[in-house]
């Protein structure tokens, strides 16, 4: 698969850089349908990509949960648009309508030049999120907007209400293993390379090896989040205390799944920060006797799914298309 379609690479990769403004392109510029619907006092932007000339055809729904960072559904340049999820998107879609939500208050598109580190955008006038979107950054907020949305698309005539996948990566693996708790139109969840001991411990042991300043730093960020934990601060830039005490809380993804009945894949790369806690979740699992899960771990790849070479990370050794084709499978037997 050509590099420039791997979206999540830009999480690394890219920094901001100049570029002539143009007129921003539209989800329709690049096949999409777009859906609006009220959710409380708030317009919910909701994206669906079909496979050309079945776009009212009824089929089963799978729906992708964004991970962090203020970023646009659909990025692209003067070459074209990066892939929402960096997998052959011809496989699923023969199957599938392929639904993304957008980030609160975050444009819908956005010209990879003309954006933050990371493809991240930010209002021009403060240089920092949007106010809308710092207010809803969090977990609770998520799960219950989501479950809306669902709610709103097993109403339309081309949506089989009775076959709905959700799929989360990073931040949205605590968001769909939430919303699996309780289910209601979901039929199966995707939980991929999540912190399922909540994101303060991962942000602890990724400071773990030889970086004693960051870890201690991250120790004192939760001792102040810990003590305020629904502040809320739009003036400064980073994860407010209640997003990350949110993706951090008790109720971690291991509560979450001892609770669900639902059909669940996890797949994380052995070499992800957050691994290990995605093992802990397998025993427990065990321990509770569920029976309702699928586990596979990808040895030697990172959070991306990208492999090494000489220990350096490799982007040509990209392992999302061989998740794709275990995730597949696993929905196809789950029928």
């Amino acid at each position: 698969m050509p590099l420039r379609h791997f979206a999540l690479v830009l999480l690394l990769l890219l920094c901001g850089t100049s570029a002539t403004r143009a007129q921003p392109k539209t989800p329709a510029d690049f096949g999409y349908r777009h859906l609006r619907m009220r959710y409380q006092r708030d317009t919910v932007d909701i994206l669906v990509l079909s496979k050309k000339g079945e776009e009212l055809k009824c089929k089963p729904l799978f729906f992708f949960a964004q991970g962090s960072l203020p970023r646009p559904v659909i990025l692209y340049d003067d070459r074209g648009p990066y892939r929402v999820i960096p997998i052959e998107m011809d496989s699923l879609l023969a199957r599938y309508h392929f639904v993304v939500v957008s980030k609160p208050g975050i444009p819908l598109t956005g010209d990879i030049r003309q954006l933050g580190p990371g493809g991240a955008y930010a209002a021009p006038k403060t240089g920092l999120p949007p106010v809308a979107f710092c207010r809803h950054n969090y977990l609770g907020y998520y799960v219950r907007r989501n479950a809306a949305v669902l709610r709103y698309l097993a109403h339309q005539p081309w949506a089989d209400a009775h076959d709905i996948t959700a799929m989360g990566h990073s931040e949205g693996a605590p968001i769909v293993a939430r919303m699996a708790r309780r289910p209601s139109h979901l039929r199966r969840v995707i939980y991929l390379n999540g912190s399922s001991l909540g994101r303060v411990l991962t942000m602890t042991s990724t400071g773990a090896a030889g970086d004693t300043t960051g870890t201690a730093a991250a120790y004192r960020r939760w001792q102040t989040i810990v003590a305020a934990p629904k502040a809320c601060d739009c003036t400064q830039p980073g994860d407010s205390p209640r997003t990350t005490a949110s993706f951090s809380e008790s109720q971690t993804p291991i509560e979450d799944f001892r609770h669900c009945r639902i059909p669940v894949f996890v797949g994380y790369g052995t070499l992800d920060p957050a691994a290990v806690s995605n093992e802990y979740l397998h025993l427990e699992m065990i321990r509770a006797g569920k029976r309702n899960f699928t586990f596979r771990a990808y040895p030697g790849v990172e959070h991306n799914f990208f492999g090494f070479t000489n220990g350096q990370l490799d982007y040509d050794k990209a392992h999302w298309d061989e998740v794709a084709r275990d995730f597949l499978a696993w929905m196809r037997a789950m029928k």
